[in-house]
């Protein structure tokens, strides 16, 4: 069983308060991920996030497949961190651990995400082909809207 981890910092010019506001909101998922996902929330976004707070989405991750994506919010501890864990997807396992503290000028953002891919031998094959430039593509595509958003950190 081989569990992989994806890990990524980003610096942003603004308020501790700010960047919680927004990167604590499970409505902001769309606005960071990139229109041909056709990312939808279908439940459980109506409340501000709460530890065991379940969200359900559609997402069309590769191929135009449409994948139904249910995850958890397992641990939140305001203005420092939180947790989602699928609970049904696309994954065998996902862990993903959002950070974020203040730095001078502005915040520095982490995630840190554990996971599985689906499909034992062959799922770890495609992996380096499919998976793994998948993620790089959806951060990198978060990294330039969130710097659309609210700027670049000097």
């Amino acid at each position: 069983m081989k569990i992989y981890t994806f890990h990524r910092k980003q610096k942003l010019p603004i308020t501790l308060e700010k960047a919680w506001k927004f990167l604590s909101s499970p409505k902001n998922l769309k606005t960071i991920t990139p229109d041909y996902m056709s990312f939808d929330i279908l439940s459980g976004a109506e409340k501000p996030m709460f530890a065991g707070q379940i969200i359900q989405y559609i997402v069309t991750p590769i191929f135009g497949i449409k994948t139904k994506w249910v995850t958890e919010i397992t641990h939140v501890k305001d203005l420092n961190y939180f947790v989602d864990e699928q609970r049904f997807g696309p994954y065998a396992l996902w862990h993903h651990k959002h950070f974020i503290k203040e730095i001078d000028g502005g915040v520095e953002m982490e995630d840190i995400i554990d996971y599985k891919v689906p499909m034992g031998f062959l799922g770890q094959l495609i992996h380096p082909f499919l998976v793994k430039p998948k993620l790089e593509e959806i951060f990198a595509y978060r990294q330039k809207k969130l710097i659309e958003l609210f700027g670049e950190h000097k």
